[in-house]
C-alpha cells in the first residue's frame, strides 16, 4: 500500500513521509526485472533504471550525511574524477549491491533526520549553510523527479505504469 502524507501531520513527519513514499516507489519500478533489463540504456545518453537508483542512493548520502558531518561510507563512484559517475552501473556492480547501497543511504540518511531538528544547518557541498527542512523538501523533489523517470523506463521496457502496487 502506498503511503500517504498525512492530511494534519506534523512537519518533520509529513516531509519525511513525502520522501519516503517515492523512495517506495524508485523500489516497487525495478521489482521484478531481470538484470538487462534494469541495465538497458533506455535514453542516448545511457540512462538506465538501475543507473538512477544509484544516483538517488548517492544523493541521499551527500545530502544527509555528507551535509550534517556524518559518515557515508564506501561510495561505488567518484565524482571528482567522473561527475557522471553516479548514474552509471558497472559491469562488476550487481544489481543486489546497488540496491544494498540505496537501502544503506536510506538507513543512514533515516538516522540523520531522526536525529535532528528541522532547523538544524549543515553545510552544502557548494558551501552554503541549509537546512535539515531545505534538504529534506529537496531530496523528496529530487527523488519524486527520478522516480517519473524511472515510470517512463519501466513503461518502455515492460509497460508497467504507477507509483505503488495496487493489488
Amino acid at each position: 500500500m502506498m503511503k500517504r502524507v498525512p492530511f494534519t501531520g506534523e512537519e518533520k513527519e509529513s516531509l519525511f513521509v513525502a520522501l519516503d513514499r517515492h523512495r517506495d516507489a524508485v523500489l516497487w519500478k525495478v521489482q521484478g526485472l531481470d538484470d538487462e533489463q534494469l541495465r538497458r540504456p533506455m535514453t542516448p545518453s545511457g540512462t538506465n533504471l538501475l543507473g538512477l537508483v544509484k544516483h538517488l542512493a548517492g544523493a541521499e548520502l551527500g545530502w544527509f550525511c555528507e551535509t550534517f558531518g556524518r559518515e557515508t561510507g564506501p561510495l561505488p563512484f567518484d565524482l571528482d574524477a567522473d561527475d557522471t559517475s553516479d548514474m552509471r552501473v558497472e559491469p562488476h556492480e550487481t544489481t543486489e549491491e546497488v540496491l544494498a547501497f540505496y537501502a544503506r543511504a536510506r538507513a543512514a540518511s533515516d538516522a540523520v533526520i531522526g536525529e535532528l531538528d528541522l532547523d538544524h544547518l549543515g553545510k552544502a557541498w557548494f558551501g552554503d549553510a541549509v537546512s535539515l527542512r531545505w534538504v529534506l523538501i529537496h531530496m523528496a523533489t529530487e527523488t519524486a523527479r527520478h522516480a517519473g523517470h524511472l515510470d517512463i523506463l519501466r513503461e518502455l521496457i515492460d509497460g508497467a505504469t504507477g507509483d505503488h502496487d495496487r493489488s
